[in-house]
């Protein structure tokens, strides 16, 4: 059990840093003029949003049987899928997730 919650840690810390770098790339992108050197990046850069698609889709289900294993609500559930699409916010979500198992379910939080 304690792999499902180290793969949920280590998906949650790739998924946030994919999102706040593809969230760069849209900046780079829609930000500058045509044809500029940072809009060029930008363009080059697209791929990190089908990379994070990917690894997203891992990560709710991953996410998923966590919950279900730790018998969580619909709601804690649904604010961990929604983390993986806000920039930053995985990163407190992460944390809560972990605090919160490790306090109400121990046995699925050993490190």
């Amino acid at each position: 059990m304690t792999k499902l919650f180290t793969t949920y840690r280590v998906l949650a810390f790739v998924v946030g840093v994919l999102l706040l770098v593809g969230t760069v790339d849209a900046i780079l992108k829609y930000g500058f003029p045509d044809g500029s050197g940072a809009q060029q990046l930008g363009e080059d850069l697209d791929i990190i949003w089908m990379v994070h698609g990917w690894i997203y889709i891992i990560y709710v289900v991953v996410a998923f049987v966590l919950t279900q294993r730790a018998r969580w609500s619909l709601p804690q559930f649904l604010l961990m899928m929604v983390a993986g699409l806000i920039p930053g916010l995985i990163f407190w979500v992460e944390k809560r997730v972990a605090d919160q198992l490790r306090a109400d379910h121990p046995e699925l939080a050993q490190s």
